[in-house]
């Protein structure tokens, strides 16, 4: 599946809030596979290869905290945490290698989503150090519907000239998009790596920058095939009331 086509393939990993206030007991994160703007579906996810969480200059492994759960019939995973102090906690997961046979490739979407602890507000554009990664030029929280979102694209911590992304919304249900070319929003960075977008509805929304990996992984088979390499990052936009 390349740029623009419908349905594009997401790894979610979806907060129940990116404002952490201590009004709830803990965090609850959801990682899922699947097609967010056509509400699947979701593909099978296995355990994930790394799974973590970064504040400062402090990075934790989360790997043993996944809980297996199932979506839609399909294996996906969800996880709880309790930041102890004020600060940015940027949560981050390297799944397994999916073979996706319609595309002849494996796929690999490293995923991130940035939670702010007790109105911190600093700190959100550190990098976690993916292979793939958008760095965010707009904080990513406290966005208003209609807000512009900029971020650049790295590889291996440098910009990608006009890399191309994918944009989802996560569709609660309420929207029936018209036709192919709006589902997935396809939009291209310029030399230096720098993409903007307007978030139209409220919600969370995914951008996926997608590359083609400098190595081949063996398919089921064992002849050895390409590899996508994606660079995830979850924003959500708020209604003003």
């Amino acid at each position: 599946m390349t740029a623009g086509d419908a349905s594009a393939h997401f790894q979610e990993i979806l907060p129940s809030t990116d404002r952490y206030g201590g009004e709830q007991e803990a965090l609850s994160l959801a990682l899922v596979f699947t097609h967010p703007m056509d509400r699947g579906p979701t593909m099978e996810m296995t355990r994930p290869t790394r799974f973590g969480v970064k504040s400062g200059s402090v990075e934790t492994d989360l790997l043993g905290s996944l809980v297996e759960t199932s979506v839609d019939g399909k294996q996906a995973w969800s996880a709880s945490y309790t930041p102890a102090e004020p600060g940015n906690y940027i949560f981050f997961v390297e799944p397994a290698p999916y073979w996706e046979p319609a595309e002849g490739k494996s796929i690999i979407h490293y995923s991130k989503v940035i939670v702010d602890a007790y109105d911190w507000g600093d700190g959100w554009a550190e990098p976690v150090g993916l292979p793939v990664e958008i760095e965010p030029l707009v904080r990513p929280y406290g966005l208003w519907t209609g807000n512009l979102f900029s971020g650049v694209v790295r590889q291996d911590g440098a910009p990608v000239p006009f890399a191309e992304i994918e944009v989802e919304w996560v569709n609660d249900g309420s929207v029936t998009p018209p036709g192919d070319a709006f589902v997935t929003q396809v939009i291209k960075a310029d030399g230096n790596g720098v993409f903007h977008y307007a978030l139209p509805r409220a919600g969370w929304w995914g951008f996926a920058a997608l590359v083609e990996a400098d190595y081949q992984l063996p398919d089921p088979s064992g002849a050895m095939q390409p590899v996508e390499l994606g660079g995830l990052i979850w924003v959500n936009a708020v209604d003003m009331q």
